[in-house]
């Protein structure tokens, strides 16, 4: 994810959304002010998993989101990688 989305609580944001929908993953900082989310979804948790890292928390502003499938899955609670 790439904008203004580091120093904006974008990761907190993330996990918040991630936490409600019941999605397994992390989400970190990159060192070109991007941010990297991995998420274990089902696939009609994606749409609404999505739209919600394009919003983003009130100060973010989201430019672009390059999604990648992986095939790894994530058991448990969703993190903040530091």
């Amino acid at each position: 994810v790439s904008g203004r989305v580091q120093g904006v609580w974008y990761r907190k944001y993330t996990k918040e959304k991630a936490d409600e929908l019941g999605i397994g993953g992390y989400v970190r900082n990159l060192p070109k002010r991007e941010v990297e989310v991995v998420a274990s979804l089902k696939e009609e948790q994606f749409d609404d998993f999505l739209s919600a890292l394009k919003k983003g928390p009130p100060l973010a502003r989201v430019d672009n989101i390059d999604i990648e499938e992986l095939n790894e899955e994530y058991e448990g609670e969703f993190e903040i990688v530091r």
